[in-house]
């Protein structure tokens, strides 16, 4: 998994494989997912990021329980 930011156009990038992007996917305004030939998701760009995360030059990398605590989908 790798993530970049470029703080000249704030845009956020997490690529989670190496796997080519086949397809392109406005999910809202300043989200899109990218997904490979057989539709499995490659990674996530978040546009105006400083606007959308806490902090997009910070990364915390945590191991254990998921947070399940949502609204329903």
């Amino acid at each position: 998994m790798q993530i970049t930011y470029d703080p000249d156009r704030d845009i956020l990038q997490i690529a989670f494989n190496n796997r080519e992007v086949g397809e392109t996917a406005r999910i809202s305004p300043n989200l899109i997912l990218d997904y490979d030939d057989d539709g499995l998701i490659v990674g996530l760009e978040i546009r105006q990021a400083s606007h959308r995360v806490e902090s997009p030059l910070s990364v915390t990398y945590t191991i254990g329980p998921a947070n399940l605590d949502k609204p329903p989908i």
